[in-house]
């Protein structure tokens, strides 16, 4: 109970101040209120590894926001705030497994809730600073010179950036959430990293692709900068990329615990 009356009051600090510099919808705002209500609730080491997250992916994606957006003006919509969506798709695993794990002390779940949330640190890694550092990304599975943004792209350097986003939840969450060990690091790391890598391989094989007649190009916006609304070619049509991301979460989640079945045994 006192954890999660802290938990509300951080929260509504955090999310006010994310309401207040654009980062949040007005739902975007009361879903991260929720989670961060109930990871705390769920344990220290989790309502820590949630304010790093938040703090380093606000920070990111801030961080030369303007020409990242230039970038990216014709391949995704162009929107700062986080909606209900975005958020749940982000922190619902996490936070799911972290309240399980609060009365089933098998470290595999505490495993599950930090391996989803160092999957969502490593795509937002991988993303702003991929988007602004990296050359023009290629598609996962065939390799094709994609769109700065597309989804479903890699580069060099979002890739880098992805393995420092899941690291840096790996760390602050086996060290907080009582796992306590560098091989729970690793785990989690890889964990982290192997769910980015499946959110672009959703990306590219069955994320809806829509097309611009005008301009003759790929995108992921209704309607292009040109004026044009565009027409739906490729994937499924409902599944946007704010959906795929929930296959990120779960796909790191599913990972560490295979990984820590396979490598981690404690002290």
């Amino acid at each position: 109970m006192m954890r999660g009356l802290v938990g509300a009051l951080v929260a509504g600090l955090v999310t006010a101040r994310g309401r207040a510099t654009g980062s949040l919808s007005p739902k975007g705002q009361a879903s991260a209120f929720l989670l961060g209500v109930l990871a705390t609730a769920a344990g220290w080491g989790f309502a820590a590894s949630l304010v790093t997250f938040y703090v380093a992916a606000e920070a990111l994606t801030r961080w030369r926001a303007e020409e990242k957006a230039r970038r990216t003006i014709a391949a995704v919509p162009q929107t700062a705030e986080r909606n209900s969506t975005q958020v749940f798709a982000n922190g619902a695993f996490f936070t799911a497994f972290a309240l399980y794990a609060l009365h089933h002390p098998n470290p595999r779940w505490r495993f599950a809730a930090l391996g989803a949330l160092a999957a969502a640190s490593a795509d937002t890694w991988a993303t702003e600073v991929g988007t602004f550092l990296g050359n023009a990304p290629r598609s996962v599975v065939t390799w094709s010179v994609l769109a700065p943004g597309m989804s479903g792209g890699i580069s060099g350097a979002g890739t880098l950036a992805s393995v420092g986003g899941a690291l840096l939840v790996a760390i602050t969450g086996a060290f907080t959430a009582d796992l306590r060990d560098w091989r729970a690091v690793a785990v989690l790391t890889l964990a982290g990293v192997l769910g980015a890598l499946a959110d672009s391989v959703a990306g590219a094989t069955v994320q809806s692709k829509r097309w611009c007649d005008r301009c003759r190009e790929w995108t992921e916006r209704r309607v292009h900068p040109c004026g044009y609304r565009t027409k739906h070619r490729l994937g499924m049509v409902w599944l946007t990329n704010d959906l795929v991301n929930f296959i990120c979460t779960a796909s790191g989640a599913v990972a560490a615990i295979v990984l820590a079945r396979l490598f981690y045994v404690p002290s």
